[in-house]
């Protein structure tokens, strides 16, 4: 069953179960995933999918630390179970263990041997670990082993 499926069928059983914040999130992801199909004019595949809710889940981080600085705790809370809701689509988030192997063998896979190689390594990284580690703090272990 591919990702877009699976939305739909747990959008079936959250509405049967009259759980709103489930059927809200999900209506909103299966929007999010809609509309760039629309944009490009194709279907997108389950990665493309996984980088869709990617990217809805850091939004909804940034605005968590914006409603927190604001002292809008309750706006912070539904962002918070908005993004448990999500996650529970994306894959199984990788251990510091693995992402510390995968980017060792990045590294040695395209050769890079300074800090003008990161662009390569964070490129070939992005679809092994898309979905399943932060980007930004790879980032920051990428930086501190090619210096």
């Amino acid at each position: 069953m591919s990702l877009i499926d699976q939305l739909k069928a747990d959008m079936k059983a959250a509405l049967v179960a009259k759980d709103k914040v489930r059927l809200g999130t999900i209506r909103m992801a299966l929007a999010a995933i809609k509309q760039i199909e629309v944009d490009t004019r194709e279907t997108l595949t389950d990665d493309q999918a996984i980088a869709v809710l990617t990217k809805m889940v850091k939004q909804r981080r940034d605005s968590i630390a914006q409603y927190e600085a604001a002292g809008r705790s309750e706006l912070a809370d539904n962002e918070a179970a908005e993004i448990k809701v999500i996650e529970s689509f994306l894959p199984k988030p990788l251990t510091e263990e693995e992402v510390a192997a995968i980017i060792d063998a990045t590294i040695a896979e395209v050769g890079a041997s300074s800090m003008a190689d990161m662009g390569k390594v964070m490129g070939a990284l992005k679809n092994k670990v898309q979905g399943r580690a932060d980007m930004g703090a790879i980032g920051a272990q990428i930086r501190a082993k090619l210096q």
